[in-house]
């Protein structure tokens, strides 16, 4: 299956966090989107890795997008190495996405900017026809997205470019509390953590409804670039 977008995760809710209403807006568009996890997301201080793939098969079924696999990495201890790269490279290769997102360049958590730099360093590598991988028996073709986006996570980046995602910000916090383990709920006797405040749930919308007030929409989503972003001409901007 060829994909449009394949946008990857350190950890099963960083992708609808940090991009939901965008993968959102694409489906809607009839883009073919995938979602790969590096991680099951094992050490985190509430539920468990089995529920949080429960809670990422859920939430992908709410945002639609075509196929969503787990590399199951060793949550906060993965690295930016040739055998992890050769197994980003062989996802890449096998969806063959015109554009790839990934977590945030810099952040709060250790495994968000290896992530980052780990997926990005695989796309360029997935083009170098040296580079051999085989998939379920079969050697792999080369392949390079055209584009690499990183979105943001816990800190304030700031963006190089904004998406606007109006109308599509109820299935992004769907998505978001799909994993109902991991955030805000007055019910439960769980630990505390900096994303199960109602504060936290609350910032995912108002950073949204922020962004979009700077470019004159009621949403956006905001990504960090490798590249300058261009356009056709000056009447495409918003």
């Amino acid at each position: 299956m060829k994909l449009d977008i394949l946008a990857f995760g350190a950890h099963p809710d960083d992708v609808e966090l940090g991009c939901g209403a965008t993968i959102a807006k694409e489906v809607s568009l009839g883009k073919k989107v995938g979602i790969v996890d590096l991680t099951r997301g094992e050490l985190g201080t509430r539920g468990s890795a089995d529920l949080r793939d429960k809670e990422a098969a859920n939430a992908a079924e709410i945002l639609g997008v075509s196929v969503r696999e787990n590399l199951r990495f060793a949550d906060g201890f993965f690295i930016n190495d040739k055998k992890h790269q050769l197994e980003i490279i062989k996802m890449i290769r096998k969806y063959k996405p015109e554009i790839v997102l990934c977590n945030a360049i810099d952040d709060r958590h250790i495994d968000h900017p290896k992530g980052s730099n780990l997926v990005s360093d695989a796309c360029f590598l997935s083009g170098l026809l040296k580079i051999e991988t085989i998939i379920e028996g079969k050697r792999q073709e080369k392949w390079r997205p055209k584009q690499v986006y990183h979105y943001i996570q816990w800190k304030n980046i700031e963006p190089d470019f904004v998406l606007n995602v109006s109308g599509f910000m109820d299935l992004k916090m769907k998505s978001v509390l799909a994993y109902s383990s991991q955030f805000y709920d007055p019910k439960s006797n769980q630990p505390e953590t900096p994303i199960t405040s109602k504060n936290f749930t609350d910032s995912v919308n108002y950073r949204a409804k922020d962004l979009g007030r700077l470019i004159g929409v009621e949403y956006a989503e905001g990504f960090t670039t490798e590249r300058y972003v261009a356009v056709e001409n000056l009447g495409k901007l918003i």
